[in-house]
């Protein structure tokens, strides 16, 4: 027979004022953050109907030119643009940030760790528009003089998503370095038990066994990369070109947003109301690649004992 704890037990769950208080201030943030993505959801695709109302849909997934002062709006420029600088940024910032996350996890003694982690926190702080204008002086020119004038415009692509890639690489590496560390010392005890090295062990082990949370720190990257406006804006050029040339001029969705939001533009004019519209891609690109990274770490997680 199940038996009840009396009136006076001690054990006796007491009413704690500071808790509810508590609980209700953090109900509130999240409450506040789930409101603000439902705002700016709303907000978008209500601009954007009313955009889609002027311009066809299908003109503005497949047309190739962006000249919104003659009724062009097709976003496929400014959507070669972005993928050309965020794969740049992934290839320096993926295979760098998870040789730098092996290293701090695997090698690193705690006292080199501690040194360089905040080292490249620092990365992290140093505000966007210092990097682009650090692509636009310094790789750029290096880029010309490497490859030729003829061949690399002032403003490309390839310089802006070089330098964002560096911008992204504190992220791909802590994140990483986070999913390496979790992997329990009994794998690496019984892969060095068989034999393996310490490399062997850390490429072959522990990174496998970290896989969701190193893709999660992938995609994640790339979300950013995606989403990255003062870099682009500053070195990757300032006019729409439908190519897949890395070393020509060409605008992204975010530096286009920022060079029109800031000129004469009237209010619920056809121009105006584009902006919302390439923002609702933005949106609707980042919030894809989120979801693909929950689902791998659910599809991928490791459950260890």
């Amino acid at each position: 027979m199940k038996q009840t704890a009396p009136a006076d037990h001690p054990f006796k769950r007491r009413a704690r004022p500071g808790e509810a208080i508590v609980q209700a201030f953090l109900f509130f943030c999240a409450a506040v953050s789930v409101l603000t993505t439902l705002g700016i959801a709303l907000v978008l695709g209500n601009e954007s109907s009313t955009f889609f109302k002027d311009v066809s849909l299908w003109e503005f997934v497949s047309g190739t030119e962006w000249q919104p002062a003659i009724g062009k709006f097709g976003i496929l420029p400014l959507l070669t643009a972005t993928i050309t600088t965020s794969l740049a940024a992934m290839l320096v910032a993926l295979p760098l940030g998870l040789m730098v996350a092996i290293y701090l996890a695997e090698y690193a003694p705690q006292k080199v760790r501690d040194t360089l982690k905040p080292i490249l926190e620092v990365l992290a702080g140093i505000p966007t528009v210092v990097y682009g204008y650090f692509a636009l002086t310094v790789v750029t020119p290096l880029l010309r003089g490497v490859l030729g004038a003829d061949t690399v415009d002032v403003y490309n692509t390839l310089s802006a998503g070089l330098v964002m890639g560096i911008l992204i690489l504190p992220l791909v590496s802590s994140m990483c370095e986070d999913a390496l560390s979790a992997v329990p010392r009994s794998l690496r005890e019984a892969s060095y038990a068989l034999g393996a090295t310490r490399l062997e062990t850390s490429v072959q082990v522990v990174v496998p066994a970290a896989f969701s949370g190193i893709a999660a720190a992938f995609i994640l990257a790339l979300s950013r990369a995606v989403g990255e406006t003062m870099i682009v804006a500053l070195a990757a050029g300032a006019g729409p070109r439908f190519t897949l040339n890395p070393f020509k001029s060409a605008e992204t969705m975010t530096g286009h947003i920022v060079r029109i939001s800031g000129g004469d533009l009237s209010y619920d004019s056809v121009d105006y109301r584009s902006l919302f519209a390439i923002a609702m891609v933005l949106f609707l690109a980042t919030l894809a690649l989120n979801m693909v990274s929950r689902r791998i770490v659910n599809k991928y997680r490791e459950t260890y004992e």
